[in-house]
């Protein structure tokens, strides 16, 4: 079994997140405490070893990788040309939305969401739409008739998060194809984030259906984006990558790149490849050990500050806790004051909300519930 457990010193290494609030203890940002696969290190140290760091391109066995975990892990077979290879998903977002939408037209998305989603209209001078997410039998999902009620002939794009971040569902395979139908009907590019489909915590309770499965009529107008970045803790590295059936679609969101996204990483290629090729055993390790940190998590909070509510985390190692029927109405402010960096709910779409970041050390985190619960119940 890997060793989660040792702590990893941060500090001072340039970590955003250790060392953007040096004074707090960080449970912010979505990346882990853990060390990468030692096949990935060996790849960069091999790759570094050889000494020259001139342009790059995806050499070929990494394209064969990719095309390998996407037959094995999604269920699709993938041609070269469909896959396009890009330095970073939230780039992605971006140069969709200034691909398929011209200013004073609108992207379309449920809240809470991953902050950039919020944000990347503002890159083709577009409009926002949000609808929230509801809550049915238990399990957030997508409120249909608001939808309906909001979409418009100037709608261009629906931007999905799935796994689910902030909230850590993985929707059902109706509840895409239904999100699917609703963009055909409405003539909308369903931009797929599908960067969490490898940190599903119980792969046989809720299967990734991903936008890739969609049949052919309504996959034809999806981009899916990928990567190994949250899984594999390589984040920093900057790869990801966009699969686009449709070529028409595909030669417009390459066409949008233009001059804005820098080249990729000539390290990250390498990086991607061994994480994808060798990573399975360490990350069958890894969703073990989160699923100990999330039920510890979520019986924690649930047995004792109850008011909180902390949904069924099916997905990612981030934790949603929404604070709104406890007394305190700035929960972020209460937690900075005892210690503690967390994410501020309102970036997300939703206030007196934050998010928790549970892929650290169990012992680290259990002294940080401890923290939590004590701020927040004396509040």
């Amino acid at each position: 079994m890997t060793d989660f457990d040792t702590p990893i010193s941060r500090r001072g290494t340039g970590s955003l997140k250790w060392d953007r609030r040096a004074d707090l203890d960080p449970f912010w940002v979505a990346d882990m405490d853990f060390t990468s696969p030692p096949e990935v290190i060996t790849a960069i140290c091999e790759r570094v070893d050889h000494g020259v760091f001139g342009y790059a391109s995806p050499h070929p066995s990494l394209v064969e990788t990719l095309q390998g975990y996407l037959e094995n892990r999604i269920g699709y077979s993938a041609p070269v040309e469909e896959i396009v290879h890009l330095g970073g998903l939230v780039p992605a977002l971006s140069l969709a939305v200034r691909a398929f939408g011209k200013p004073g037209e609108s992207v379309l998305t449920c809240t809470p969401i991953y902050p950039p989603f919020l944000g990347i209209h503002n890159d083709a001078s577009m409009k926002l739409q949000t609808v929230e997410h509801v809550e049915t039998d238990g399990r957030w999902t997508f409120d249909w008739d608001a939808l309906e009620a909001k979409v418009t002939p100037q709608t261009k794009l629906f931007v999905l998060s799935n796994p689910q971040n902030p909230m850590g569902r993985v929707f059902t395979k109706d509840e895409i194809i239904q999100l699917a139908t609703f963009c055909e009907k409405h003539d909308l590019i369903l931009l797929s984030d599908e960067i969490h489909c490898d940190l599903i915590l119980d792969e046989k309770k809720t299967p990734h259906f991903s936008a890739l499965n969609l049949p052919d009529p309504v996959r034809d107008r999806t981009i899916t984006l990928l990567a190994p970045s949250k899984t594999y803790n390589i984040a920093g590295l900057g790869y990801a990558f966009a699969v686009i059936p449709n070529d028409s679609i595909r030669r417009r969101f390459s066409a949008a790149r233009g001059h804005t996204l820098p080249e990729i990483n000539c390290i990250a290629y390498y990086a991607a490849e061994a994480a994808y090729k060798h990573g399975e055993p360490w990350r069958q390790d890894l969703l073990a050990y989160l699923r100990t940190n999330r039920d510890l998590l979520t019986s924690t909070l649930r047995e004792k500050l109850p008011a909180a509510v902390v949904p069924d985390i099916e997905a990612t190692y981030l934790a949603w806790i929404d604070c709104t029927e406890l007394s305190n109405e700035t929960p972020i402010q209460t937690l900075e004051k005892a210690g503690l960096f967390l994410s501020d709910g309102a970036f997300f779409g939703k206030s007196r909300c934050v998010r928790l970041n549970f892929g650290t050390q169990t012992a680290r985190l259990e002294k940080a519930l401890e923290t939590l619960v004590t701020a927040l119940n004396r509040s």
